[in-house]
């Protein structure tokens, strides 16, 4: 199994990064730093916010040049550290490579919670929602055009996380684990990334209808062992959705069970293909149906939005009726 020396973590703003990182830091006797504290100062410096700073930087590669040669100087140092950066995974090869991911409202509303600064304040959910997507849309294009690799893509990672309902020791208990081998080592080690993902958001593609002969079983009852001790489900993601490609009962499992994190192996990223040759996003938009997500919703007391493809299925179901399945 291999040795991982560092730790670096990936993921937008609200994504829970600092938080973890810092304790994690601390828990394993790291030096940690980050990469989005610099910029931040950068920006400062420049009277600028870190919105301006980032849309400068597609024009003047001299501001990613001294932070890039930096990260490429401490990871040929070899020195065991716990990295907060979005582009650490590009520069070190033998760390744990984590990206954190949250729901947009809820990353918008933790900025907005926290004391905001000169380089990094909104006054709206609207308006942080807004910018910080535009702050990451400006970082992925400007890492495509600069180094030729996307941010978005998972299988860059070692570790994908979920950070929306998860609490910060939850998060950080699961990630130490995954670091020391004693969590997901085979997936990580085999077929990255281990996916950690809120079960709340996952998208089904059977009908809830194949579920109810097994909800009484033992595999429900067996969720009393903890999320961890759960066989990680088979995920498919298009780019903006996670979906179940095998593993539905499990999954029903983890809801019943109030997880607020299952594991998962993702089989199928985007453009790659899921069964029968047939990509990821097409899979997708084939299999879920208005009525396939109203009667998960129901049966599992959650909310999933329905996606933009399932509102033009033929399915005559209005928004909010229940599927004809249930």
């Amino acid at each position: 199994m291999t040795v991982r020396q560092s730790i670096v973590f990936n993921g937008d703003l609200g994504s829970g990064k600092s938080t973890v990182s810092v304790e994690i830091a601390r828990r394993l006797g790291l030096r940690r730093i980050s990469v989005g504290d610099l910029y931040r100062q950068m920006a400062q410096e420049r009277d600028m916010t870190a919105l301006q700073l980032n849309l400068h930087a597609e024009l003047d590669q001299a501001v990613d040049g001294y932070v890039d040669q930096l990260q490429r100087d401490i990871a040929a140092s070899g020195e065991r550290l716990v990295m907060d950066s979005r582009l650490a995974w590009h520069f070190f090869t033998d760390a744990l490579k984590v990206h954190m991911i949250t729901e947009a409202g809820e990353a918008a509303r933790r900025v907005l919670a926290r004391p905001s600064g000169p380089a990094e304040s909104y006054t709206s959910l609207e308006e942080a929602k807004a910018k910080l997507r535009e702050r990451s849309d400006s970082e992925r294009n400007r890492f495509v055009l600069r180094y030729g690799v996307d941010k978005a893509r998972l299988r860059n990672y070692d570790l994908v996380c979920d950070t929306t309902r998860a609490a910060a020791d939850e998060v950080i208990e699961h990630v130490v684990a995954v670091f020391t081998g004693a969590l997901g080592a085979d997936v990580v080690q085999d077929s990255p990334p281990l996916l950690l993902l809120d079960p709340a958001r996952v998208y089904p593609t059977e009908d809830i209808a194949t579920l109810r002969d097994v909800w009484d079983s033992d595999l429900v009852d067996g969720a009393d062992a903890g999320d961890e001790a759960l066989e990680p489900l088979q995920i498919g993601y298009t780019g903006e959705y996670f979906f179940v490609v095998e593993g539905h009962r499990r999954l029903s499992a983890a809801l019943r069970g109030g997880f607020r994190l299952v594991p998962g192996r993702l089989v199928a990223e985007m453009e790659e293909p899921v069964v029968g040759g047939m990509s990821a996003v097409d899979y997708f938009a084939a299999q879920v149906r208005p009525s396939v997500v109203y009667d998960w919703q129901a049966a599992h007391g959650i909310e999933l939005p329905l996606p933009e493809q399932a509102l033009l299925h033929p399915e005559t179901v209005l928004a909010g009726e229940p599927g004809q399945g249930a």
